[in-house]
């Protein structure tokens, strides 16, 4: 009988997943001959001799009965002639790299180890750390690719007899091969501290963790990706006493709970909220709340979601189920602004938050925070992509001219490599107003530009001269000697929404870009934009009224002075005044009447803003709902809440003019409903008819009828926005797998500069 051979390069999510003893189990059992192996871009290579009927087989089986964690993107065969391999191995990884192919996120732990830590016969019965091939920690804890043990945090914890049967035995389904396995003979174990760094005597850290949870202490909590603050959620005092420690008085509090059924119990789920909730990627996922649930009003202050996520690890399971309630505050465990603690250093960081702190001894290798994901219409969206997302990358319908580095923007920021079709972002590095999380992104950085072996010709960033991002881009690339190349921020947004949606490359779009700022090219502030855009250039058709932002930054974070200037621009200062008078807007700035009276002087000789931000902004001022930002979007965040089981009022429209929305005037028509019509009617009207003008600027800028528009920019997951744009437009685009914010903006950066190079 004819024998044939073949060398076959997998890439996709296969290395850390269960990949090669799948392939190993599958060429046994049709006595295939050969080797497995990873090589060192993430890739997986195999060599396979045998019948030529049996040949076919294996690759029939490799399409269709993967483990559960892996995917396939790519399958490059190439013939060859036989070997004379008398059997099947799994050899040695490679270094080398032929194939770039995708590094392991993290895995929520699946129901099989959980079913284990819970079974009183089984040897993982109350233990910790749990995984197998099919789950558990991966990016977090990989110093380098191939993954393999000795490139992870795994590699200090030397594998029991008893775990390196299971490693040995090519029968063992789930910890055949498996890198990250470990039992409570051998893996990382648990000790608990008090806030001075004492060992607190213990038998069982868990389950005192929670006994002093019950009691209101605040515990701090070393997970899989960095630390959480975890406390009791149903305890106004306990909830309060943890906002003031970590001086966060109102941006809304995660929830972490056992199982569905408590979930159930403190929300409505819908079947969209439960799949993401139980996907491997496990979110905070935003849930209605339940009217009358057991949960603190001040988790989340004036808002109707709560930010809830089920345990990922056996860790996080084990102490929900010995707490009373079994759900609890699971928060970022930082300093305020500052990146996620994930060693030692958070007893020193945060003694003066946390009481007690609950902590394991494998390294967190990369830091990751948890991913948060809403429905919009249905359809999820990625509010923040850490934890279980990144470090998956974006493929391109089309390969660009070189390799980029991409800084992204500046708050809430991720940043990118760039290769080929691919585009990967970091995980959420947060706010560059902090020398730690600069130092967080570029670390980021490093790794992915190590691990997929990039040499960029370019550093890309936003255009905005006062972002650190565009200075560090333009030192870095003058170290490197590459370009240093700018993209407007809207622009940028837009073409983040085409290309994780795949748009093609020759595509013409008009996109709509909706947020808080981004430096305009007249030098203004932009954020309600009408773009007609391609990948390789953009024309501005349409924009928001420019409101005038009185004080600059101060505005943003007191809109009542927003509004203020914008009304006296409509109807003059003195009938301004009085409207701020009657809308009691004299408790909304910390000067009272008299800063509104500046605000109203400076009126036109202030910055203009023509932001859809800013716009809502002040209309939640205006309606009472948010007068004052204390975290990124508060107010308009408040005012979609605000406006849940409204109505549309059919006699106030927002008007468009030539290129203009009005959104000014629209405000001096809303002030004069304030108190004729309920503030959820208002607050949904205003929102949809937004929406509507937009779709309206949108609709005549197209020469088609039926204009697939790009919707991007952090307003984009409102609503009652989108509502308004689908009653104009049938066909509206939103990020795919990416944050429609800033967190997403490094993927259009590094697809502009990527292209704009390639003749170069």
């Amino acid at each position: 009988m004819s024998r044939k051979a073949a060398v076959v390069r997998v890439t996709g999510i296969v290395q850390g997943v269960g990949f090669r003893p799948f392939i190993y189990r599958v060429a046994v059992k049709l006595g295939i001959t050969g080797y497995v192996k990873n090589l060192g871009g993430s890739e997986v290579e195999i060599l396979v001799e045998g019948s030529e009927s049996a040949v076919e087989e294996f690759f029939r089986v490799l399409k269709l009965e993967l483990p559960p964690p892996a995917e396939l993107e790519g399958i490059a065969v190439q013939y060859a002639e036989p070997r004379g391999y008398t059997s099947f191995k799994i050899l040695e990884s490679e270094s080398s790299v032929t194939e770039r192919s995708q590094i392991p996120p993290d895995i929520g732990i699946c129901d099989e180890c959980l079913a284990e830590v819970l079974d009183p016969r089984s040897r993982w019965y109350g233990y910790p750390f749990n995984s197998c091939a099919w789950c558990g920690p991966r990016f977090s804890m990989m110093y380098a690719a191939p993954y393999d043990r000795a490139n992870t945090a795994m590699r200090d914890f030397p594998m029991c007899d008893d775990c390196l049967k299971e490693y040995s035995d090519w029968s063992n389904i789930r910890r055949f091969h498996a890198q990250g396995i470990s039992c409570p003979k051998c893996g990382p174990s648990l000790r608990l501290l008090n806030s001075s760094g004492e060992e607190v005597p213990c038998k069982d850290p868990i389950a005192e963790a929670a006994r002093l949870i019950d009691e209101g202490s605040i515990v701090a909590v070393r997970g899989l990706g960095g630390f959480h603050l975890a406390a009791l959620a149903s305890d106004d005092a306990v909830v309060s006493e943890l906002r003031v420690r970590k001086r966060r008085p109102r941006k809304p509090l995660a929830l972490m709970a056992l199982n569905l059924d408590v979930v159930r119990e403190i929300a409505c789920p819908t079947e969209g909220h439960i799949r993401l909730l139980k996907s491997p990627q496990r979110p905070i996922v935003l849930i209605p709340k339940r009217e009358g649930a057991r949960v603190s009003d001040l988790v989340a202050p004036g808002l109707g979601d709560l930010g809830i996520m089920l345990p990922y690890t056996s860790l996080h399971y084990l102490l929900l189920a010995s707490t009373r309630d079994k759900f609890l505050v699971m928060t970022s465990g930082n300093k305020p602004g500052l990146p996620i603690c994930t060693g030692l250093e958070a007893v020193r960081e945060l003694k003066s938050v946390a009481d007690y702190f609950l902590l394991h001894n494998r390294e967190i290798v990369n830091r990751v925070d948890d991913s948060v994901v809403r429905l919009t219409e249905g359809e999820p969206q990625v509010l923040r992509r850490a934890r279980g997302y990144a470090p998956r990358w974006i493929k391109i319908p089309f390969k660009l001219g070189c390799e980029v580095v991409a800084l992204g923007a500046h708050l809430s920021n991720a940043g990118a490599v760039a290769f080929d079709d691919k585009v990967v972002l970091t995980q959420y590095t947060g706010d560059m107003d902090y020398r730690e999380n600069v130092d967080f992104l570029f670390s980021s950085l490093s790794f992915l530009e190590k691990v997929y072996g990039v040499k960029a010709r370019a550093i890309v960033s936003d255009k905005h001269p006062g972002y650190s991002t565009t200075l560090l881009a333009a030192n870095l690339a003058a170290e490197r000697g590459v370009a240093h190349i700018k993209v407007q921020h809207h622009y940028a947004h837009i073409v983040s929404c085409m290309a994780s949606n795949g748009v093609p490359l020759n595509e013409e779009v008009i996109g709509v870009a909706v947020d808080g700022a981004g430096y305009g090219e007249d030098g203004t502030v932009w954020g309600g934009e009408i773009l007609l855009a391609t990948y390789t250039g953009y024309k501005r058709l349409g924009h928001l009224d420019h409101l005038p932002l009185p004080g600059g930054d101060r505005a943003t974070v007191y809109p009542a002075r927003i509004l203020a200037a914008a009304l006296s621009l409509e109807i003059g200062a003195e009938e301004a005044i009085k409207a701020c008078s009657r809308l009691g807007l004299s408790r909304a700035v910390p000067g009272g009447l008299s800063e509104l009276v500046v605000a109203v002087k400076n009126a036109s000789s202030s910055p203009k803003a023509s932001s859809a931000g800013r716009f809502l902004d002040a209309v939640s001022v205006a309606l009472g709902v948010c007068q004052e930002r204390t975290y990124e979007g508060e107010p308009a965040i408040m005012l979609e809440a605000a406006a849940r089981g409204g109505c549309l009022l059919d006699n106030l429209r927002i008007e468009v003019e030539g290129s203009r929305v009005l959104v000014r005037d629209f405000l001096v028509r809303l002030i004069d409903a304030v108190g004729k019509h309920s503030v959820k009617d208002l607050a949904c009207t205003a929102q949809v008819r937004l929406g509507e003008a937009l779709g309206l600027l949108a609709r005549e800028a197209s020469d088609r009828s039926n204009p697939q528009v790009p919707l991007a920019g952090g307003a984009a997951v409102n609503e009652y926005l989108i509502k308004g744009l689908k009653k104009v437009l049938r066909g509206i685009l939103l990020p795919r797998g990416i944050p429609a914010g800033d967190g997403g903006i490094a993927l259009g950066q590094a697809v502009v500069a990527g292209l704009s190079l390639s003749s170069i």
